[in-house]
């Protein structure tokens, strides 16, 4: 199902609404600006944004803030983002959606959904700092609302060249709709990712000598990212997949109170599924995920990929997390009483490497049909990525899938074209040299990056 990309007539502009009075309270859509017909040379709106006195946003502010952010990507250079919205300002969105995130379980249940007539889920997969077309993704999906709720699968920043700006959009509207709006945790939310590709120079360029204070508050934020969503009790929503299980026999454990040692060694033990009660202990705050050790749950989540070839096994291609067949999706989907596995996490440029898997032309893929239902990756940066452009350009589409009462696990899929023309940026990483899609990872670095 495919929608159009030009922007659709504008409804009269809402009366404010204080959401965090309710998660129940009904919000009204509202017009955002354009993405596409924001280059005037004075702002739409009032900037410097101020924080709220009473510390509470409103429909508007997102309004004026998107608006705000929209217009400065096309109208000012990168260093005059302080212009927009202060670092003070900044300090207090990032601090008040941080308090929420690390307030919520690493597996969000999200139910409410079941209880409201006409709800309707919307996933959404990887932006990568394509701001123009997160802009237009939530006009054209009906934005966040009393009965429409949104659960980004990670990957917010990093390659594009608004990392810092879809960031915070997306954390206001989580400030403002907790309970509607939920942010998973993607392999880029990471010091080692950030620092290879791009988002930690955009934040040093953007705040300039407030830039690694700043830097280190995001990094912070993104260790309360939660680390999947089940919806409606049918749907497993993460950013790479599935992941193991990281039990230990009772025999691994040396006797004795004294110097008690846990003896793990992944590649020695047997791979299994993990449940569901093992991802909720996990320790979702290592900013790295580990790939050896106790705390592999994480890494599996966020790094992991299908394959077409049966089992469960190392993913030795990226270095890091899991490959896992059709029949790992059965299982995972019979044992725990699921319908769909939504995933993201591979671009074209990965899914080109990928043998037996569709490409990613359309924005989304089926990966596997069982017999207890499907695996999807969906991935929502379209022209990707922005700024590895060559002759054989991918020229994908982005997608993004709703999911609608009552079961809530009949995807409907909806593609969508990259919005143009994008302002002229420059990237904040070495496009040239930098591998594509995250294999091979140096994972030394990785270690001395935390």
């Amino acid at each position: 199902m495919s929608s159009d990309s030009s922007p659709p007539v504008c409804p009269p502009d809402p009366k404010p609404i204080n959401a965090q009075n309710s998660p129940d309270e009904s919000v009204t859509t509202a017009c955002f600006s354009s993405s596409s017909a924001n280059t005037t040379s004075s702002p739409p709106v009032d900037i410097p944004l101020s924080w709220p006195p009473d510390s509470k946003l409103t429909l508007d502010w997102i309004r004026h803030f998107s608006s705000a952010l929209d217009w400065s990507s096309r109208n000012l250079p990168p260093s005059d983002f302080p212009s927009v919205l202060p670092v003070s300002v900044f300090d207090s969105l990032v601090l008040t959606a941080s308090k929420i995130l690390h307030k919520e379980p690493n597996c969000v249940r999200i139910n409410d959904c079941l209880s409201l007539p006409d709800s309707a889920v919307v996933v959404v997969g990887d932006v990568h700092g394509q701001l123009h077309d997160l802009l237009f993704l939530l006009q054209d999906a009906g934005f966040p609302s009393d009965n429409r709720f949104f659960v980004f699968n990670g990957d917010y920043v990093d390659r594009g060249a608004w990392g810092l700006e879809t960031f915070l959009l997306l954390l206001a509207w989580k400030v403002f709709l907790p309970h509607r709006v939920h942010l998973l945790r993607g392999n880029h939310e990471s010091k080692y990712c950030t620092s290879v590709y791009g988002f930690e120079k955009e934040v040093l360029v953007k705040y300039d000598d407030k830039g690694k204070h700043a830097y280190r508050k995001c990094l912070g934020c993104f260790e309360g990212l939660p680390l999947a969503s089940v919806i409606a009790g049918r749907v497993y929503t993460a950013h790479g997949g599935l992941f193991r299980s990281v039990s230990i026999p009772k025999s691994k454990r040396s006797k004795g109170k004294k110097n008690r040692r846990i003896i793990f060694n992944p590649e020695a033990t047997p791979l299994s599924l993990g449940s569901f009660v093992e991802l909720s202990t996990a320790r979702r705050s290592v900013l790295d995920p580990p790939w050896e050790g106790l705390n592999l749950i994480p890494g599996d989540v966020l790094w992991s990929d299908p394959t077409m070839k049966p089992g469960l096994s190392l993913n030795k291609e990226r270095g890091i997390g899991l490959l896992w067949g059709p029949d790992c999706t059965e299982e995972f989907l019979k044992k725990f009483h699921l319908k769909l596995i939504i995933r993201s996490h591979e671009g074209p440029d990965a899914r080109e490497k990928r043998p037996g898997l569709a490409g990613m032309d359309e924005g989304y893929t089926i990966d596997h049909v069982v017999e207890s239902g499907k695996l999807i990756t969906v991935f929502s940066a379209p022209d990707y990525p922005q700024f590895q452009a060559t002759e054989e350009r991918y020229k994908n589409k982005g997608a993004y899938i709703v999911l609608k009462a009552p079961d809530f696990d009949d995807p409907e899929f909806h593609s969508f074209e990259a919005t143009a023309p994008r302002p002229e940026a420059r990237a904040y990483y070495d496009y040239e040299d930098v591998i594509d899609s995250d294999e091979e990872l140096d994972l030394a670095s990785m270690v001395t990056a935390k």
